[in-house]
């Protein structure tokens, strides 16, 4: 069967080029200098039981992040960024990702504590590997490489040929060409992709092969890596001998486990090799790869599509004989190259790469493809742009590769706390979803991104499944209380009839309407605002009372901009609050201090302002926890009713307000309160919570003196408003004061079974 030409006869090759891509990252946590640490796993992480994300491999000091699969390879790259993310956030302050392979700084092997996982099986296997290859060389890691073709790709391709009756058989096949001819030529990957060529003498058992001063390709995949007895042979011939011969070794006790197979491609698709007769082969893994270094998150994205198009080229090209005993020698034989030295066999790397770009240009592939092979192709000519080659000369540069390791490893940690706030790769998001996000990833829950754009997520813990919108939108919610709350009209009389304290408020539905009235409001502290808007938009607050006609007309035109019908009420006086009320408990308080600056008594407020937004903190509001102050309409009337200007230079320490609004979200600074609130109106907001309906409530209540008990007068206390999905982002990154992790307070009332930690 010719593959290539069924592909381009049936216009095939888009859906050839499709599959579902997934990566396995272990990594060892280290100290600044290096060293291997001691500590055990984080228990921050939840249970390794069912952790999808966040797992050890051998011991406890060895991470390994695990992506879910993704029909996309950006979509993986993008999941290992978070994962990787979150463990920088996590572990200790003074412990560290180390970015090699191969470990340094290795501690004695008694103080090298296997990974303590719950199943005693687990435990047992892993004391075996330590009978069998010692302590040190299961600490070496990597990256594995999951892969499987498009379903239906595999499908219309069995439909287009007639030499086999059997799909499964047909879907098995395809694989195993896969399997055999990466087998083959895995050696090429090697010599473009390989990071190890040295490691301390202790890791040896018998002292190092290496003399002083050489460098090697690969010791991981040489005979002193992470392989297995070379007697253990297991053939790809068919999947009948794969089963047969796998079970041999484990029958005869040579290999403990099926797992125990160490072979740079394994065949996957059930937990036991003997259920891929029925279930056939679902998708194949590749274990080839070492960490490259020089990539924060261990292997670049450029490399992810090389290897996806390399494992294409391995089903288009005819299989290749003897593929399984040449290639063993062959990658043997690469390995222990010097990486500054022109391989032996470079003559055939050049030509599988030039088949490469021939079948690129045949399936129509991105044009980046072309250009990331041609880089490949340069390094068989110069052995230095290969990742080793380069590896060499830094490791020359630092004295020792621990010395270049630990000193990447604090850079990637750097980077990783740069934008502490936010999940690099999906920046896209709001922070609140982004908060909860990286706090499910912690804890282990299965994460589906439903809806980027939508903020709309699905949250899987064994069978129990949740959906939320927007960080805090959830189930538990009655499917009016966002709408009562959106409304404040409603509101305002809904909590009315519950007996809490409202400010008295009139409505109007034309701009023409509330202008004629603006005698009844002259000279009276008020507030003008639109009926339904979060966030604080379209708010004109008189504080000192309204004296000007002009004046109120342009602060009915602004709330008029947000809405078709605007309330005029009563500002009352004290300061404003808001509570985060979810289910029966008020989780945080903050103090949102209204826009403003301090002057300086030589620059002008506008250049205060200008000052103010650099901070890195402040930007859009929902990419970043604090928003960058505007100076539009609303900030030039207040400044106007305090006898200032935009170009007014304040005198030194004086406080300017732009706003007399509190919301963060129009510039303000909040500020955490929660422990020094009266306990008095932590359960007024509950009840105002319950009032509305809601699971999760933002209220905002004005308070004179929040040491004092509230009392029934309107004196004491008035609420402004109720607010649906509050923002969560200022309680958990406040301005000032202790952060509410908020986001996990969410995760807790969605799956009170699961163990949250702080």
């Amino acid at each position: 069967m010719n593959i290539k030409e069924i592909i381009k006869k049936n216009n095939l090759s888009l859906l050839f080029q499709e599959g579902s891509f997934g990566i396995e990252k272990e990594s060892q946590r280290v100290h600044k200098n290096g060293e291997v640490v001691t500590t055990p796993h984080s228990h921050q992480f939840g249970n390794r039981s069912y952790h999808p994300y966040i797992q050890t491999d051998f011991a406890e000091s060895q991470l390994e992040l695990i992506t879910p699969p993704n029909n996309k390879i950006e979509d993986t790259y993008r999941w290992l960024s978070a994962i990787h993310e979150v463990v920088q956030r996590t572990i200790p302050e003074d412990e560290y990702i180390f970015p090699l392979s191969m470990p340094a700084g290795l501690p004695p092997e008694e103080l090298i504590k296997v990974a303590q996982l719950d199943d005693p099986q687990d435990v047992a296997y892993r004391e075996h590997l330590v009978t069998a290859y010692g302590k040190y060389k299961q600490m070496v890691s990597g990256i594995h490489y999951n892969f499987q073709l498009s379903p239906t790709f595999i499908k219309k391709l069995y439909q287009a040929q007639s030499s086999s009756q059997s799909f499964v058989e047909f879907q098995n096949n395809l694989y195993l060409k896969m399997a055999n001819n990466f087998l083959r030529y895995q050696w090429i990957l090697l010599y473009l992709l390989s990071a190890t060529p040295t490691v301390e003498d202790k890791y040896f058992k018998d002292g190092s092969p290496l003399k002083k001063g050489q460098y090697v390709r690969s010791l991981r995949s040489s005979k002193y890596g992470y392989v297995n007895d070379p007697e253990i042979k297991v053939s790809f011939d068919s999947l009948q001998e794969y089963v047969e011969t796998l079970e041999h070794w484990v029958n005869t006790g040579k290999l403990i486990a099926e797992k125990e197979f160490y072979s740079n491609v394994r065949l996957r698709g059930a937990k036991k090799v003997r259920d891929l007769l029925k279930a056939g082969i679902q998708y194949v893994e590749f274990r080839l790869f070492d960490l490259n270094p020089f990539e924060i998150y261990g292997i670049s994205l450029d490399d992810a599509k090389f290897i996806h198009y390399f494992a294409l080229l391995m089903i288009w090209m005819d299989k290749a004989e003897n593929a399984i005993k040449i290639g063993q020698e062959r990658l043997a034989e690469v390995a222990w190259e010097h990486p500054l030295s022109e391989t032996t066999f470079r003559d055939e790397g050049e030509q599988i790469l030039h088949q490469l770009l021939v079948m690129l240009e045949e399936i129509n592939a991105p044009k980046e493809l072309m250009n990331i092979v041609q880089q490949k192709l340069l390094a068989f000519a110069d052995p230095s742009q290969t990742l080793c080659g380069q590896l060499v000369k830094a490791i020359e540069e630092f004295g020792d590769y621990q010395k270049l390791g630990a000193d990447l490893a604090q850079k990637y940690k750097q980077q990783s706390l740069a934008r502490f706030y936010a999940l690099s790769a999906f920046d896209n998001m709001e922070l609140s979803t982004q908060a909860l996000l990286f706090d499910a990833i912690k804890v282990g829950l299965n994460v589906e991104l439903l809806d980027e754009n939508d903020q709309f997520l699905s949250l899987k813990f064994n069978d129990h499944l949740e959906y939320v919108k927007n960080g805090n939108m959830t189930s538990h919610d009655n499917y009016i209380s966002p709408l009562i709350m959106e409304n404040k009209v409603v509101t305002k009389k809904v909590l009315q009839k519950a007996g809490f304290n409202v400010p008295q408020s009139v409505e109007f539905t034309s701009a023409d309407e509330a202008i004629y009235q603006y005698p009844l409001f002259e000279n009276r502290a008020i507030v003008i605002k639109p009926k339904s808007t979060n966030y604080g938009l379209g708010i004109t607050i008189f504080q000192q009372g309204v004296k000007n006609k002009e004046d109120f007309a342009q602060a009915v035109e602004i709330a008029f901009r947000e809405d078709r019908e605007i309330m005029v009420e009563d500002y009352l006086t004290g300061t404003e609050y808001r509570f985060f009320v979810l289910g029966d408990k008020t989780e945080a308080v903050l103090l949102r201090v209204p826009a403003n600056v301090v002057g300086d008594g030589i620059h002008t407020v506008a250049e205060l302002v200008n000052s103010k937004n650099s901070d890195p903190l402040r930007g859009d509001g929902s990419r970043t926890p604090l928003k960058k102050i505007a100076l539009g309409e609303i900030e030039s009337l207040q400044l106007k009713e305090k006898g200032l200007t935009f170009e007014s230079i304040p005198a030194k320490d004086q406080l300017v307000q732009l706003r007399a609004n509190s919301n963060v979200s129009t510039g303000g600074d909040s500020i955490d309160m929660t422990d020094e609130m009266h306990t008095s109106y932590k359960e007024l907001a509950v009840g105002i919570a319950k009032a509305m309906g809601a699971a999760v409530c933002g209220v905002d209540i004005i308070i004179p003196d929040l040491t004092k008990p509230a009392s029934k007068e309107l004196s004491s206390w008035g609420v402004i408003e109720a607010n649906f999905n509050p923002m969560m982002m200022m309680h958990i990154f406040p301005y000032q004061g202790k952060s509410r992790r908020l986001t996990q307070n969410v995760i807790r009332m969605l799956f009170p079974e699961l163990e949250v930690t702080a």
